[in-house]
């Protein structure tokens, strides 16, 4: 029976260790996921940005911007779980340790992705730029604390 009972540990051990290799597995694969939606955000404000100073001319595509940038906000702080703070990450430590703050920035940033959205939508034009402003202020106060700075 003893041989039994050593046999059943060590099955038990390897559905640990494949339970923990799985979840590394699945920590990078939303890491990587993370990555491609906070690129995604930054190319459709890069390109709200040159249409909203009047650097190009595609008025008629600033609305798919702004419900993108809606979309890829919903849920920023999602994108952080436990277990997702290792390997090519630019997400500093404070991301996890100072978890409430975070929260907070990024659900104000959730909001000012909204009020662009809207403003957009209702086609308000004259305060395209402040409402734009404001959702970049809110990425910048999010980055300057939980995001390791571009060299």
């Amino acid at each position: 029976m003893k041989h039994a009972h050593f046999s059943h540990g060590i099955f038990i051990a390897s559905i640990c260790l494949m339970a923990g290799t799985a979840f590394a597995a699945e920590s990078e694969d939303i890491i990587k996921y993370r990555q491609a939606m906070m690129k995604a955000n930054g190319a459709h404000m890069a390109a709200t940005a040159a249409i909203v100073q009047g650097k190009v001319d595609y008025k008629n595509q600033l609305a798919d911007h702004a419900k993108a940038l809606q979309a890829l906000n919903k849920d920023v702080a999602g994108l952080f779980p436990k277990g997702s703070d290792f390997g090519e990450t630019k997400a500093l430590d404070a991301v996890w340790q100072k978890n409430a703050e975070f929260q907070k920035l990024s659900k104000d940033t959730q909001h000012k992705a909204d009020e662009l959205a809207k403003t957009v939508a209702a086609g308000d034009s004259k305060n395209y730029g402040a409402r734009f402003k404001e959702l970049s202020d809110s990425c910048k106060a999010c980055h300057k604390d939980f995001r390791k700075e571009e060299k």
